[in-house]
This record gives structure tokens, sequence and C-alpha cells, in this order.
């Protein structure tokens, strides 16, 4: 009965082992697993504030309530190049000013960069496709028929 209780708690020592070291991440890493780019909690926090400039918050829900930072943050590591995505963290370095600044600071810092800009180029268009793809636009904003549409027999036909 003794060696029975003493594997039993060891199994369970193991266990919390196991769990505890799991627990103990980097605090400065970014909160979602990159393969390409580092992003710190520090970028992580300054991208949710320039992609709530994008998309406030007003009557319906803001890219940061939404979480678009970490879509934008996803995307640039699968889906640009290495070129377009040291373009975006350059840009990202450049923007740490902003930290902390009201939206519409920030507004008037992307109305200052110049239209070629790859930073804003890649951050608007990533962060608007988020919106449209999200959960909250598919579930409110979005009216969906099923397919394949509407029947209206009564419709004249010009002959």
């Amino acid at each position: 009965m003794k060696r029975r209780t003493a594997i039993k708690q060891l199994f369970i020592l193991a266990g919390g082992i196991v769990i505890a070291t799991s627990c103990t991440g980097d605090r400065q890493k970014s909160s979602i697993a990159l393969s390409n780019v580092d992003f710190s909690k520090e970028d992580e926090e300054l991208l949710a504030d320039l992609v709530e400039a994008i998309i406030p918050e007003t009557d319906s829900s803001g890219a940061k309530s939404l979480n678009l930072h970490l879509f934008v943050m996803k995307m640039v590591d699968d889906c640009h190049s290495p070129k377009d995505q040291k373009s975006f963290v350059e840009g990202l370095k450049m923007a740490k000013e902003l930290k902390g600044k009201s939206v519409s600071e920030i507004q008037t810092y992307f109305s200052t960069l110049p239209k070629e800009d790859t930073f804003f180029a890649i951050l608007k268009n990533r962060t608007i496709m988020g919106y449209q793809n999200s959960e909250y636009v598919m579930k409110n904003k979005v009216i969906y028929e099923l397919v394949p549409g509407r029947y209206d027999g009564a419709v004249k036909v010009n002959s």
C-alpha cells in the first residue's frame, strides 16, 4: 500500500513541475507565438493603439476591442516577405513616440506619412481586412442570405 501511495504522489509532483514550468513564460514577449518576426509586449501594445486609430471605438466595437493588432501581427509574420516584415518593424520602431497618445494625435501622425510608406500600407490593409472578417462584423453588420438567394417568380419578361 505504501508503494502505491508513493508512486501516486510522485506522478502528482511530476505533473505539478511540468505545469509550473509552462507558466513561467517570458513577460517581454508578445502574447501570440510568431515564427518570423519578433514583437515585444511593448510593440504589441503600441500596435493596439495604432489599429484603434484606424478603426476607433464608436457605437460599434473598435479595432482594439476586437484584438485586430493580433491579426495584424500574425498576418505580417505569415504572409509578407522578409523585406516587408523588416519595413514594418522599422516603421513600428519609428512610431514608438506615439505610445500613450490619443487617437487624434495618432491619426495626425498617419496623415504626415507618405502614401508609399510600407508600414502604414500594411497596417491599414491588414487592419481593415481583419475587421471585415471578424466575428463581430460577420454576425452583426453583414446581412447574410442563404444560397442561392431569393426567388421572385413574378418578374415581367420583355419579349
